[in-house]
Parts: C-alpha cells; sequence; structure tokens
C-alpha cells in the first residue's frame, strides 16, 4: 500500500493542529458557529440527527494493520454517547415503532455505539463521538497517516477503486498510482474547493468493473488501444439521489499522462456552467443530461486552452508514475516453492476432508490473485444482530491481528461494506480459515442475499425518511439458511433511508428506499438494479414495482419476490440462472404482481401478528 512521505505526514499533522485551533476558539466563543460549521465539515465533522458524525477518508480503500487498531482505538474510547442522548434516541425510535422479524419478533432500534461503519465509498464513519474529543481524534488518526479532509463539502471526496487494484487477475494496469496522483493534486485544491455540489470519482483497471464507475461523477477506466499505448476511457455525469443517471462516456480514450489535465477540464466546464441556484440539480450530472453533446464540447475546447494555451502544466511525467507507483510495491512474502497447483490440490483436499462450510466459503470468500501462490479472501462483517457496514472495536482489533497473519499487515475496504485481505497465500487457507470462523468473519455469503448494502438511515441520520437497519435486519433473521442463501445464489439488495440513496438502492437486483408518508415509515421496492459488476452486468437503474410499502409488509414482499425467482428460473445442467437474468428475461411484472399480493396477504393478518 501506498507509503506516506515526510511531506504528506506533516501535512496531515499540520491539518489536525490546524483544526484543534479552530475548535479552541470556537469552544471559547472566539469562533462562530456560523464561521465553525464550514471548517469542521472540511475536517469530516458533522453534526447529525442525535450527535456529531466523523467521516474519514479511506483512499482507494486500503487499511494497514496499524490504521485497523487506530480505528478501533476510537470506536472504543471515543465513540460513547452519554446518557441523555441515547435515552433521547431511543424514545424517538420506540415512537416510530418495531419492525417485525420472522416468527412475530421485533427489532425496536440499532442505536450502536463502540462502532465504527464501512460505507459504500471507502470511507469510515462514528456516530457518537462528542465535538468536544474531536481535537484528539484527529490527532489520533494523524498519529496513522489518516485524516477526514475532503470527505465532506462541495469538493473533489475520497477517490474510490477496486478493492482489487494491484492484484486482480483481470487487471489492465493498476489504477492505485493514478489514483493517489489524483489525492495530491485534489487536496485543497482552491479552484475545486468550492463546487456546485459534491464530487465523486471511482478508477478501476479491471475488465470487471468493482468500483461501479457508472454511477460517479467522474469514471475511469484504465484501457490499451489498438496500438497497446496505456490510457482512460472517461464518464462523466454519474449518480444516484433523486434522479439515477449512469454515466456518459466522453473520452473514450485519453493518455493516461493526460488524465490530470483533463479532469480538470471536467472540473472547470462544472465549476463555470453547474447550477448554483438549486440544491437538487446542482449535481454534474444534472448538467450533462441537460446540455448533451454542447457539455462535451466545452469540456474539449477547455482541454484544448489548457495544452495550448497552459501548456499542459499538469502532464503526469513516466518519472512521477514511477516515483508513485514504487510507493505500492508487493510485499515480500515467504511463499513455499511448490507448485501452485499442489497447494490448490491441497486446499481443496482438507475442504473435502473437513465440513461444507470450508468448502463454500472458499466457493464464495476467496478469489483469484495475479501471483498464482496466493488469494484475495473476503472477511464478511455481515452477521445477525450487527448492522450492514458495522464493526465493533474487538473485531476492527481482530481483523488487524488476522491481516498481520495473514496479509502483510494490510486489509481493504469493499464498495460492499466488507474487509478484503489482499495477500494471503494458498498453503494458509484452512488457517485463516479457522481464525476467521473462529472471529465471526467466516460466514460464506458473500455476494449472496445477506450480504447486503444498508446507509444508517434514519436510526442515526437526520436527513433519512426511514430507518435501514431494522429492516436490514429483518431480512437477515428470514434468510439465515445458508442451504437457502446458496440455492438463492447470487442477488445484490441494498437498502437507503432516504432519496440521497447513500445506500445505493438504485443499482440494487433489489433495491429499498425509505420514504415518509405523513410522518410514518414506508419503503419503495426497485427490481433490476445494477452496479456493473461481473454479478450485475450491464449498470442499469432498478424500476419501481409500485406503490411504497409498510415496514410490516416489506419482509413478505421480499420473500414473494425471491419465491417468483424460483418459480420463474431455468437451469443449464446442475447450474441455475440467476435473479437478475431471470429478471430480465421474463420483465418485472411477475415480480411486481407478487409484491402487490403480498402486501395484500400482510394487510389481511390478524391484528395481534402485526406490529405497530
Amino acid at each position: 500500500m501506498y507509503q506516506y512521505t515526510e511531506f504528506d505526514r506533516q501535512f496531515v499533522q499540520a491539518r489536525a493542529d490546524q483544526y484543534r485551533d479552530q475548535l479552541t476558539r470556537w469552544q471559547s466563543g472566539q469562533l462562530p458557529e456560523d464561521e465553525f460549521r464550514p471548517l469542521r465539515l472540511q475536517n469530516g465533522w458533522y453534526v447529525q440527527r442525535y450527535a456529531p458524525m466523523l467521516r474519514v477518508a479511506v483512499p482507494y480503500g486500503e487499511l494497514s494493520s496499524a490504521q485497523l487498531r487506530v480505528l478501533a482505538r476510537i470506536a472504543r474510547d471515543y465513540d460513547q454517547p452519554n446518557a441523555e442522548l441515547l435515552n433521547n434516541a431511543q424514545a424517538a425510535q420506540d415512537k416510530l415503532g418495531a419492525i417485525p422479524l420472522a416468527g412475530g419478533q421485533s427489532v425496536a432500534s440499532h442505536l450502536s455505539k463502540g462502532y465504527a461503519h464501512f460505507t459504500t465509498r471507502q470511507n469510515v464513519q462514528y456516530n457518537w463521538i462528542p465535538l468536544s474529543k474531536s481535537a484528539d481524534v484527529m490527532d489520533l488518526l494523524a498519529s496513522v497517516n489518516m485524516h477526514g479532509i475532503q470527505t465532506s463539502g462541495n469538493c473533489i471526496r475520497n477517490i474510490t477503486s477496486d478493492e482489487r487494484a494491484g492484484i486482480a487477475v483481470d487487471e489492465i494496469a493498476d489504477p492505485r498510482p493514478f489514483a493517489e496522483i489524483m489525492r495530491q493534486w485534489s487536496t485543497l485544491h482552491p479552484e475545486f474547493a468550492f463546487l456546485p455540489r459534491k464530487f465523486k470519482i471511482a478508477i478501476t483497471g479491471a475488465l470487471e468493473d468493482r468500483a461501479a464507475t457508472a454511477w460517479h461523477d467522474v469514471g475511469l477506466h484504465l484501457i490499451k488501444n489498438d496500438s497497446g499505448d496505456l490510457g482512460f476511457k472517461v464518464m462523466v455525469g454519474g449518480g444516484m439521489g433523486r434522479t439515477p443517471i449512469l454515466a456518459t462516456t466522453v473520452r473514450s480514450f485519453l493518455p493516461w499522462d493526460q488524465l490530470l489535465n483533463y479532469i480538470e477540464a471536467v472540473v472547470r466546464a462544472y465549476n463555470r456552467f453547474g447550477r448554483r441556484d438549486n440544491i437538487y440539480k446542482a449535481r454534474i450530472k444534472i448538467l450533462v443530461k441537460a446540455e448533451g453533446q454542447q457539455f462535451i464540447d466545452q469540456v474539449e475546447a477547455e482541454y484544448r486552452d489548457i495544452v495550448e494555451i497552459d501548456g499542459a502544466p499538469h502532464t503526469i511525467t513516466p518519472a512521477e508514475l514511477a516515483r508513485v507507483s514504487a510507493s505500492f510495491a508487493a510485499p515480500e512474502l515467504n511463499c513455499n516453492r511448490s507448485s501452485a497447483e499442489l497447494k490448490i490440490a491441497n486446499v481443496l483436499r482438507a475442504a473435502a476432508e473437513d465440513d461444507v462450510e470450508f468448502s463454500r466459503w472458499l466457493q464464495q470468500n476467496v478469489g483469484a490473485h495475479k501471483n498464482p501462490d496466493l488469494r484475495i479472501v473476503t472477511l464478511s462483517f455481515k452477521r445477525l444482530g450487527q448492522a450492514p457496514g458495522d464493526a465493533r472495536a474487538e473485531q476492527l482489533d481482530t481483523a488487524a491481528t488476522i491481516a498481520d497473519q495473514f496479509s502483510s499487515g494490510e486489509v481493504r475496504v469493499t464498495h460492499d461494506q466488507n474487509l478484503v485481505l489482499p495477500w494471503v497465500r494458498c498453503d494458509q487457507l484452512p488457517e485463516l480459515w479457522k481464525a476467521a470462523r473462529k472471529a465471526g468473519f467466516a460466514r460464506p455469503n458473500i455476494r449472496l442475499l445477506t450480504d447486503m448494502i444498508a446507509c444508517p438511515g434514519g436510526d442515526f441520520c437526520s436527513l433519512a425518511n426511514a430507518r435501514s437497519l431494522p429492516l436490514a435486519e429483518a431480512i437477515t433473521q428470514r434468510y439465515q439458511d445458508l442451504d437457502e442463501l446458496h440455492d438463492l445464489g447470487e442477488i445484490d439488495l441494498h437498502i437507503s433511508g432516504c432519496i440521497n440513496s447513500c445506500g445505493h438502492h438504485h443499482s440494487g437486483h433489489i433495491g429499498i428506499l425509505g420514504v415518509d408518508k405523513d410522518g410514518k415509515e414506508w419503503y419503495q421496492i426497485t427490481l433490476g438494479g445494477s452496479d456493473g459488476s461481473s454479478l450485475s452486468g450491464t449498470p442499469a437503474v432498478g424500476k419501481v414495482v409500485g406503490p411504497s410499502f409498510s415496514a410490516a409488509e416489506v419482509p413478505a414482499v421480499i420473500e414473494a419476490v425471491l419465491d417468483t425467482y424460483r418459480e420463474q428460473r431455468l437451469a443449464t445442467g446442475d447450474k441455475q440462472e440467476t435473479f437478475i437474468a431471470t429478471l430480465r428475461r421474463i420483465g418485472i411484472e411477475p415480480f411486481k404482481a407478487a409484491s402487490n399480493g403480498a402486501r395484500f396477504s400482510a394487510s389481511a393478518k390478524p391484528a395481534e401478528e402485526q406490529t405497530a
């Protein structure tokens, strides 16, 4: 992973020192609230529904074990609300009532503390740290080269990438050096500090798009042209929210050394023509949709000016690319000299001699590596009683220990809110599985229904219309049987608590969106979305199946949708057609009919079987 230089370290610590001074002046009354607010936001400090929320940047998803341990310490020592805050939050949730589980049980709320929360954009969030302790937390983060810079505000946000960057078998080129160069270039760039709206960039170097690039303001794909030259396909104008739009390709091939010059042209055009009069129409996706080819022409004109008039000042030199790339050198691993084939054979034999769960873990949680001696292993944090994306302090400490023992002290944060070990030796897989199983990280549900995405929702977020986490718990509780999960196959389920779409419901095979009806929680169901990965195929926006459902109806609706899939899917030999393939083949109508039937069925239940 990237090794910070002395300049990098001094920069991050100086930022922490600056924030401490700002906080001290605010606490003493020298700095008014309206002046302190943008300063704390620029460092990732929000004020949410009940308490402050900190968002920590994890550039392109890489974390060291030392950083994990500091994140654990922050969760343990600082993410601790006082009794009054918790009581107020609990009272507010009690007024909304419980969301039903199977068998008549219920979940009232998920007001967790002592947790870190991994987001869909490779950030880490905390929900209960008091502002009075925020400077101490910033110092702790700076001690391991971490910060919250540009995790908020109308600027270029944390740049995300494929969690398999640099190690994927389908990779054309490693995107991490380019992501790091963009990070250094964009950080505190004065021209990009006050854009019309927030601006998100995702980059991948692989054939499979594991970074959901089509859903970002700028999506970058490393490719090679017919001559074998390396460059980028540049897409602009993707996004979710109120108006879900897939990005438009504005350059089919851009030479790699022109990346910064071209991105500057894109952002200049956005800064100049993007709307500032309406927050809901301020994202670049609205500008691209409204202007079409005119926007692309404007970007090209800006780019020509940057190259011909300004002299292409941000051209990436081969020396600079080599310098940054050298900071991503693979760790030296003591691999046995026996062949990869023999190691794999030994692992598979061990699986046969052990139990079916190990075999399933190998199938779902273990992936191929560009080094045949190694494997990529996903640690699943999705379990009953724990919200998607959440990790307790002790779990973070345990993950750090596992990373030290099996992955050269490195993990990656995934788009799906799990952690990946990128440097696992094949011959250590059985030992790793035992350690992961003991820690509760080995559930073989990666890419299956319960490996769902969910935002914090109404339990924490002041923007949310409804709770996400209790609903995720209700669905997880219903689908605990591993045989059933594996029979259903690979399904993306995404849950958002509001139209801002932090849970990426638009790109889920099954999407759930919380909406408000007269102060009550309701949920809209979408089907057929895709983020562009091999599991989903071509990126697509999910379609709404009908009027919104009450919280009590949603689990039954999901069950009806999945039952319809099982009835309609085709089989080829012993392989079943996937959910998304069946949906695309037969269309949405059979699923819509099943969803509405489930609504009527749930409404017809006796009152004592329903939850308020």
